[in-house]
């Protein structure tokens, strides 16, 4: 569901809020997932806020006119958390009861994790729902632009263990990019970037919208490698 978009919404930033048409991405793949496993069961809700930041101006050198300062927050798990532990997500969490939709539950987890000033963002787009088989959540994903950045850091050690801006440019960048396979045998979009492993939900997430937003570059998709190993590589666990 697209919010009510503003006028001034950076040109290299519109097209990922649009709707994918692509019938073999993660996310389409996902939802199949969710409606299957939720037959005899209701999940829990979670939202996520997939946080774009940059300048407006596009570069149009690139593909998708992406500026050189485009970034994503995310956010890695503690290692001792008790599921999805040392893994980078973007900020989120479950729903509390005072929240009043998932922008509101992505906005105020967001901030509860990285301190950030959600006034300075400009949510653009809701998500279809995704379900995470572990956790059982139906996670919300927010795509918003963050039109005012402000100071962002590990709120809880507990939970958190980095919470960093990654550059665009740098997580797209076909030496980068690859695709993880997991003991089970499900693969996934992976990304190999200042020192983090992207993969799972979020990185089929990244991976859809910077196709569908045009900012995908030509890379190696039989580059196939297993999940403990490239999370070794990173000095990250499963």
């Amino acid at each position: 569901m697209t919010l009510p978009v503003p006028q001034d919404i950076p040109k290299w930033l519109s097209r990922a809020i649009e709707p994918s048409t692509d019938t073999t991405d993660t996310l389409t793949i996902s939802r199949a997932v969710r409606r299957a496993m939720t037959i005899t069961s209701t999940p829990r809700q979670a939202a996520v806020l997939v946080l774009f930041g940059g300048s407006v101006e596009p570069n149009h050198d690139v593909p998708g006119g992406l500026p050189a300062d485009a970034d994503v927050l995310l956010t890695q798990r503690a290692s001792t958390m008790r599921q999805h532990s040392g893994q980078v997500a973007f900020p989120g969490g479950a729903v509390d009861p005072g929240d009043t939709g998932p922008v509101d539950t992505a906005l105020r987890e967001a901030w509860e994790e990285t301190g950030l000033d959600r006034s300075g963002v400009e949510p653009l787009a809701i998500l279809p729902k995704l379900f995470v088989p572990p956790s059982r959540f139906d996670v919300t994903p927010v795509v918003a632009y963050w039109r005012e950045p402000s100071a962002v850091d590990v709120v809880d050690t507990a939970e958190t263990e980095r919470v960093v801006r990654v550059s665009l440019a740098e997580l797209l960048a076909p030496t980068n990019r690859f695709v993880v396979r997991g003991r089970l045998g499900y693969q996934s979009p992976a990304f190999q970037v200042d020192g983090l492993l992207v993969w799972g939900l979020t990185g089929g997430i990244l991976a859809a919208i910077s196709k569908t937003a045009g900012w995908e570059m030509e890379w190696d998709r039989s580059d196939v490698r297993d999940l403990d190993v490239a999370l070794a590589a990173v000095g990250m666990t499963s």
